[in-house]
């Protein structure tokens, strides 16, 4: 059975307030991107890569997977109005060309340092249960505003758990969620996994990371840099 990358680089990049988008911007002289694609094509268990591209920036993205040798890209796909739009056009594009049995991994582009531990785990645990969520514990106090200026409610941190990319499916069944909540009305979830719960389905926790960061924000990046530069002390027990 395949493992399909299926990543969503069609962001323009509002939060970022950059001229070119997030998934394109070059950090030690390659592109966000790359350093996303390379995890994939590095990882034995991927079979394939299919990519969710902004419009405008298809070529470019060829011409960068091309220069940097990556060769389990397949499919470039025009992106949608917003994510889930995205990531339906995605899955509807990749069940032409694979079974329903295969894993598809949704991963967002611009979390450049997904390991190779975190994709081995996901597709461990939604082999086993068909569906795969890495997540990380809540290590702040999370408090609940109504204003954005005061709190008077607050969540228990032991029951929360940070939800991280990829998303792993098995591709019949994701794709069947698209359709039933296409016509239910629901639109415009913020990820996957709360599509799959807001469709009354449970998800199962895989293997996450504090280093699986989402490049969002100015100060995304330069923690990016630095985990690029950081080696961990020989001291320092795993």
């Amino acid at each position: 059975m395949a493992n399909i990358a299926l990543l969503t680089a069609a962001g323009a990049s509002s939060r970022m307030h950059q001229d070119i988008p997030k998934q394109f911007l070059t950090i030690n002289d390659r592109p966000v991107i790359i350093y996303t694609l390379e995890a994939f094509e590095k990882h034995p268990e991927i079979t394939s890569i299919a990519v969710v591209c902004l419009s405008g920036w298809e070529q470019v993205l060829m011409a960068y997977a091309k220069q940097f040798n990556i060769r389990k890209l397949q499919y470039v796909i025009p992106g949608g109005s917003s994510n889930q739009d995205s990531i339906r056009k995605g899955i509807y594009e990749l069940e032409q060309h694979f079974n329903g049995d295969d894993i598809v991994l949704i991963h967002d582009g611009n979390r450049p340092m997904v390991s190779a531990e975190i994709i081995s785990d996901c597709i461990r645990v939604a082999r086993q249960h068909g569906n795969a969520i890495p997540a990380i514990p809540c290590a702040e106090a999370i408090l609940q505003t109504d204003d954005g200026v005061t709190s008077s409610c607050s969540y228990p941190r032991e029951q929360l758990r940070r939800t991280q990319t990829p998303h792993a499916f098995r591709l019949a069944h994701i794709c069947d969620l698209h359709r039933r909540s296409q016509k239910a009305g629901v639109q415009d979830t913020a990820a996957s996994c709360a599509l799959m719960i807001e469709m009354g389905e449970q998800v199962y926790f895989s293997v996450g990371s504090e280093k699986n960061i989402k490049l969002t924000t100015l100060d995304d990046i330069d923690i990016f840099k630095a985990l690029l530069a950081a080696k961990r002390a020989d001291w320092l027990k795993d």
